[in-house]
């Protein structure tokens, strides 16, 4: 009985292993953040939310909270800009620098 219980968990870990979705870095997402904030309507932007959104679940599931709030407020500055495009093409980013410090 112990050596099939060692053997599903395996199965199950393994099997979680190869369906992982790939996490986005935190300079992929600065970079991808900064060419959002240029050109607001682009499918950077629709993509980078998603991603912004796996990174967020990764950080709270580590308790890191500072990073998480700095990661929400970076979403939301990127849903304005491509929501409200009536912004000039040169909106710069609050929330970059506490990206970079918190994260």
């Amino acid at each position: 009985m112990k050596c099939l219980t060692i053997l599903f968990l395996k199965f199950l870990l393994i099997s979680n292993f190869v369906m992982a979705e790939t996490i986005p870095t935190k300079s992929k997402i600065l970079k991808q953040s900064s060419a959002c904030f240029k050109d607001s309507q682009t499918q950077i932007c629709k993509d980078l939310v998603s991603e912004i959104e796996k990174l967020h679940l990764v950080v709270f599931d580590q308790n890191r909270f500072k990073c998480q709030s700095s990661l929400l407020g970076l979403q939301t500055e990127i849903i304005e800009a491509y929501f409200f495009n009536n912004f000039s093409n040169e909106r710069v980013s609050l929330m970059i620098p506490y990206v970079i410090k918190n994260c």
